[in-house]
């Protein structure tokens, strides 16, 4: 019996110890933690911040294109021949009728002198019967068929000045030529081009916009346009033309610009970035692209918000916030900045840099000295 009480006696002990292990595990010890974390000072970020300003915006439409002249050929002959002169140097300006190439025509030359010298005789010998039908001395028939050869003769001197005109190349129009292909004494067939023309001032541009934007496209829009090699500038140019159709492979419409070249630094086959000036202008709400969270959650900033209180500062006195978590829609995006349309207004106090660390209702101060420059010229992508 003695034993039998010791045993429940040690299993009683045992029991009751379980119980208090198990209610300090459990209840005592996370009030012990929660009292610890209550009284330690909460952690303060430093951020960047920076305050959402409204800007007056024209609506923009991006794409990219490339430029093509608004003329431009191949200078190549009509008839075959050895290359007797090149009258440019590559890259030069020509105008307009500018004797460029000369093809040997000494054959051509030749039969034009027999073909004056036939119709000399035909002229001649349709004289001799004007005379004589005037007398009536001849029929009518004879003086038809004089005056015929005559035509005739007329024809071939005709037919030889058009074939010497072949073999002397004009450029057709004003423009820039680009780097001669052929040599003098070269034998060349017809179709070979010997060099390109293009006229510069102004230059087409060819672009292409998708099919949901084309109620915001009309002829006579500015564009605004920029190439790698002029960073720096930007060229103006308008809408000169809307395409009929809309292709059934991209669901994109071509869209034809025309712009200045005044310097002619622009040059056929360039690529350009352009934006096309699409409706009109309107306020809008811009912070910086770094102050936007973007996730597959929705696009949110962190607004930042006064503290009150006696922790309100920190131990060296700066002022402590709070910050709050919105969500907001984002639109145009230019340079560094983008537009928020929904979210958030002018004046607000945004964190612009340090938002990774942050969440709802964290503490924060302030000091922009450690903010990034704002780039001018974004990385290309």
């Amino acid at each position: 019996m003695a034993r039998s009480r010791l045993l429940i006696f040690v299993a009683g002990g045992i029991a009751a110890f379980t119980i208090l292990l198990a209610l300090f595990q459990f209840v005592g010890k996370p009030a012990m933690i929660r009292a610890f974390i209550s009284k330690a000072p909460l952690p303060v970020t430093v951020v960047a911040a920076v305050e959402a300003r409204e800007e007056k915006w024209v609506p923009r439409l991006p794409a990219t294109g490339s430029f093509r002249a608004i003329q431009g050929i191949d200078i190549a002959p009509q008839t075959a021949g050895v290359l007797r002169a090149i009258n440019f140097q590559s890259g030069q300006d020509v105008e307009a009728g500018a004797l460029l190439v000369e093809i040997d025509d000494a054959v051509e030359q030749a039969d034009l002198k027999s073909s004056i010298a036939n119709l000399r005789n035909a002229d001649l010998a349709l004289e001799r019967q004007q005379q004589l039908i005037i007398g009536g001395s001849t029929a009518r028939a004879s003086f038809d068929q004089a005056q015929a050869a005559r035509d005739q003769a007329a024809a071939a001197v005709e037919k030889e000045r058009a074939l010497i005109d072949q073999k002397a190349l004009r450029a057709p129009f004003a423009g820039r030529l680009g780097i001669r292909k052929l040599d003098v004494g070269q034998y060349i067939t017809p179709g070979t081009s010997v060099v390109t023309l293009q006229q510069l001032d102004p230059m087409f541009l060819d672009f292409n916009v998708p099919e949901q934007n084309l109620g915001q496209l009309a002829v006579g829009q500015d564009v605004e346009v920029k190439v790698d090699s002029f960073a720096d500038r930007i060229f103006k140019g308008n809408i000169v033309s809307v395409d009929a159709r809309i292709s059934a492979e991209t669901r994109n419409v071509l869209v034809r610009a025309q712009v200045s070249n005044a310097d002619k630094l622009l040059r056929p086959g360039m690529f350009a970035s352009i934006a096309v000036l699409a409706g009109a202008e309107r306020n809008v709400v811009i912070v910086p692209r770094t102050a936007v969270t973007y996730s597959l959650y929705g696009d949110a900033v962190f607004v930042i918000k006064p503290l009150e209180g006696d922790d309100a500062k920190t131990a060296d006195g700066k002022q402590i916030y709070t910050v709050e978590r919105r969500f907001v829609r984002t639109g145009e995006m230019r340079g560094e900045f983008v537009a928020l349309d929904e979210g958030v207004k002018a004046g607000d106090n945004i964190v612009a840099e340090g938002q990774v660390k942050l969440l709802p209702n964290a503490r924060v101060t302030i000091d922009n000295s450690r903010a990034l420059p704002v780039l001018t010229t974004l990385p290309k992508e």
